[in-house]
Parts: structure tokens; C-alpha cells; sequence
């Protein structure tokens, strides 16, 4: 079996744990400390806040901003529902927009269409790994806080600025199916001191200092184990990101000929880190999909619905998004993951050509 997705650890995340295991300080603490730094000066940025996860980030970067009832954020139609659900857990209304069919991520000309004058953030989605079009984004804001969700994009490069960089700030997961995990956990990398000081301050009961709590917070910091991992795993991100290029790279030459496939599209500027490797299927999807598990090929898709057609969210919605909707029915994504060798890519190409052309 070809799994979709593995978790790669090793000797020196087991000895990183060990090494907090007995050092008696398990909660949050200098590992923390420098594992927030550590992870900013990868992202190119000064300052990093560590949470519980990546919806916590998410969460955390926009209470920061002071969003809350009678506030509206954009954000993307196309994604996984954590995108979306932390707007609504601050009471404010998320206003979705639909994608690029090519990138899979928000189309930029339609941004300015929703923006108002209770507009408080806009929320890009760097999916499967490949930066959404930061420039055109940023112009459509017009000031208005970018903050980019970039739990499939660590290391991603658009015009050479890593992801993370580019707006107000960058949040990350850590999840262990993504480029790299602290089993669970989240990052806020910004330029942007007070906003950080502030996510420090909520994540932690409110507090400032021992039991001085400012104001009412919450319980999302990240333990100090899962930093020694995350601080082991970041030293071989890059190296796991070269791996899954490669795998990328392999997986388009061998399916850019075959009919009925459309293979993912690289925006000019763009180095992606190809979190998950996507490509379209117009007709008899699952079809493609079953007989890829017969042949002990993982396969997944990334999304099935989307966002605003999710319970949870239609009675916050009332427009259609027909390109995501389209594109909900035809993406599947293969594995791409480190521990894919080139001949298991031979054996995916292979598996494919024979279904799409038997």
C-alpha cells in the first residue's frame, strides 16, 4: 500500500522529547520560546506565537485584531472548514469568495467585490502548498489586514518571500499530516510586535503577568514536547520539502500526456511545497478513485464540499461559489509525502494511465 499521508519522525524528534521528558518542564517554556523563534526567522519575519493548533492561530491572530460581532471577514470558498470557523467563533460573519480554477486558491478580482466598511480582515488560503497571489491581494485590500492561512504551506515561496511574510501576519498548523508537525500545534509569525504580545496575552488566560489577567483569554498555548518536535522537525523541512518537489516533478511527466487529467498549474513566481499534489478529473472521478485503493494507491479529495455548502455554515451564506463547487467535484489528490520512493511513483503513473485510458 502507497498510504496518502505518513508522519516522518526520527532519533532526534525521540531524543528531543526525552530531552524535555527530563528536564521536568513539561507545559510552556523556554523550548516554546525558542521554538517561536526559531520558526520566525525561517518564515523570514521577528516574531512567532505559539499555539495549540492551527485553528487556534487562526483564531488567536484574528482576536488580535479586535474582530467581533457586526465585523465581516473575507476569506476563501475552497478550503478546510478551520479556515472559516474561527471567524464565527468571535461572532463575526465570514464572507466568502470563490477561486482561481487553476491555482485552487481565492481569485483576487473578486475581493474588492465584497469588501465593506465592516470588512475587518482578509484570510488567503495557501492551498496544497502553492501561495495565493499575494500582490494582487494585498492591492485589492487597500490596507485592510491580510492574514495568511498557511497550514499547507510551510517553506512555500511566492517572488522569493516565504509564506507567512506577506501580510499582517502568517498562521500555520502543525498537524501531523502536514510538510512538518509537532503532532499538534499552531504559529503566528508577524512583523508586528504588539500583535504577537497580544496572542501571547490571550493564549494564556488573559494574563500579563502571573495572575494579572487583562482581559478574558483562553487556554491555547503549546506544550513544550510538541515545540522539541516542531524544533527537530524544522531542521529537516526544507530537505522534506526537495523530496516532495521531486515526487511532484515525477508525477507531472508522467501524467502531463494523459488524457483526461488536468495536473497542477504553477503560478509564475512560485515555488510551491506541494502539500498535497491535485490534479482534476472531469469525468468519473470516484470512479478513478476507487480503482487507485484497489491497486493499494492512496487517494483522497481535498475537498469534497465546500466551505459556505457545509451545515455549519449555510445559515451564515446565501451566495453559490459554481467555480469551488465544480471544482469540489473534480480534484483528487495522490501521494507526494517524503516516504514516496520514485518507484512508487512509476506505480501510481502506471495505475493511472491504465484507468484512464482502459
Amino acid at each position: 500500500m502507497i498510504p496518502m499521508a505518513k508522519p516522518v519522525v526520527g532519533k532526534e524528534e525521540k531524543e528531543a522529547v526525552m530531552r524535555v521528558m527530563d528536564s521536568g518542564m513539561l507545559a510552556h517554556g523556554p523550548e516554546v520560546e525558542s521554538f517561536e523563534k526559531e520558526f520566525a526567522e525561517y518564515c523570514g519575519v521577528k516574531h512567532g506565537a505559539a499555539v495549540s493548533s492551527g485553528t487556534s492561530a487562526i483564531h488567536m491572530a484574528l482576536a488580535s485584531l479586535g474582530v467581533g460581532p457586526g465585523d465581516e471577514v473575507i476569506t476563501t470558498s475552497f478550503s478546510f472548514i478551520a479556515s472559516a470557523t474561527p471567524i464565527l467563533f468571535l461572532g463575526a460573519k465570514p464572507i466568502f469568495v470563490d477561486i482561481d480554477p487553476r491555482t485552487f486558491n481565492i481569485d483576487p478580482k473578486k475581493i474588492s467585490n465584497v469588501i465593506t466598511g465592516n470588512t475587518k480582515a482578509i484570510i488567503p488560503v495557501h492551498l496544497y502548498g502553492q501561495c495565493a497571489d499575494m500582490d494582487a491581494i494585498l492591492e485589492a485590500a487597500g490596507g485592510i489586514p491580510v492574514l495568511e492561512d498557511c497550514a499547507q504551506a510551510h517553506g512555500s515561496l511566492y517572488k522569493g518571500k516565504k509564506a507567512g511574510s506577506m501580510g499582517r501576519a502568517g498562521m500555520f498548523s502543525f498537524y501531523p499530516t502536514k510538510n512538518m508537525t509537532t503532532g499538534e500545534g499552531g504559529m503566528v509569525v508577524s512583523d508586528d510586535l504588539e500583535l504577537i504580545e497580544k496572542i501571547r496575552m490571550l493564549r494564556n488566560h488573559g494574563q500579563v503577568a502571573r495572575y494579572d489577567h487583562l482581559s478574558v483569554g483562553y487556554n491555547l498555548r503549546m506544550t513544550s514536547l510538541a515545540a522539541a518536535i516542531g524544533r527537530a522537525q524544522l531542521r529537516k523541512l526544507e530537505g522534506k520539502n526537495e523530496l516532495r518537489r521531486r515526487n511532484a516533478a515525477l508525477l507531472t511527466k508522467g501524467l502531463e500526456q494523459v488524457d483526461g487529467i488536468e495536473i497542477p498549474f504553477i503560478q509564475e513566481g512560485n515555488e510551491p511545497v506541494f502539500h498535497q499534489y491535485t490534479i482534476k478529473i472531469a469525468k468519473g472521478r470516484e470512479e478513478v478513485s476507487q480503482k487507485l485503493a484497489e491497486k493499494g494507491i492512496g487517494n483522497k479529495v481535498f475537498y469534497p464540499t465546500t466551505i459556505p455548502s457545509s451545515p455549519a455554515m449555510k445559515p451564515h451564506v446565501k451566495d453559490t461559489f459554481p467555480v469551488a463547487e465544480e471544482c469540489c467535484r473534480q480534484v483528487i489528490s495522490l501521494p507526494v509525502h517524503p516516504m514516496v520512493a520514485p518507484d512508487d511513483i512509476d506505480v501510481i503513473v502506471k495505475a493511472i494511465r491504465e484507468i484512464m485510458e482502459g
